[in-house]
């Protein structure tokens, strides 16, 4: 489960992506996705990543993509318009959220198939704090990032009741036809503040 390994320079400039593009949507209603050829190494390389929204610790938004399917630099302002706009949970970020909102994000690894049989089995090939999990059973899928363990700590049946509440299902239920998958992530984070959105 290898996430890309990211130089600090690209790091920023993944977050300097994401918060752009959220400032270009908020300023015009719209935003010009970015440029794969003006960047090098592993941004132009394809990329699975979540973008989370937060202000005052509230979550504000969060969208993301499981696989990777475009370049990671084109992947991370996707999803940060995503994120800011069309969470389907929550009202769209306003321009007063942008300046002091947190942006953080989540460069996944690629999936790996957990092949275990019940509720229990799962519970005990979790490392809390490192893996990322997705569920699916039929049309329920869900997926909590590792960054979700900071509100469970070591609490794994915690964080699976969570997470298969998520995703429409009844915590500790057990269908045979569940399957699961963990990753890990590289986490980014923009704790802000930054320049408020400049109107054109």
């Amino acid at each position: 489960m290898s996430v890309p390994t990211l130089t600090p320079d690209e790091s920023s400039a993944l977050l300097e992506v994401a918060a752009r593009s959220i400032h270009d949507v908020l300023a015009r209603g719209t935003c010009m996705p970015p440029d794969e050829s003006e960047h090098d190494g592993a941004l132009r390389e394809k990329g699975a990543t979540f973008v989370t929204l937060e202000r005052d610790e509230q979550l504000l938004g969060c969208i993301g993509s499981l696989e990777a399917t475009r370049p990671l630099v084109v992947d991370v302002a996707a999803n940060a318009v995503a994120a800011a706009l069309y969470d389907p949970r929550l009202p769209p970020v306003s321009v007063d959220d942008y300046p002091l909102m947190a942006i953080e994000i989540s460069v996944l690894s690629r999936i790996e198939p957990l092949p275990v049989e019940s509720y229990d089995e799962l519970a005990r090939a979790l490392a809390p704090g490192r893996d990322g999990l997705v569920v699916e059973v039929g049309p329920h899928r869900a997926t909590f990032l590792p960054a979700v363990w900071r509100h469970f700590g070591d609490d794994v049946e915690g964080f699976l009741g969570a997470l298969w509440s998520k995703a429409g299902l009844v915590p500790a239920a057990w269908d045979p036809h569940t399957r699961c998958g963990r990753y890990t992530a590289t986490k980014l984070v923009d704790p802000g503040p930054r320049a408020p959105v400049a109107r054109h």
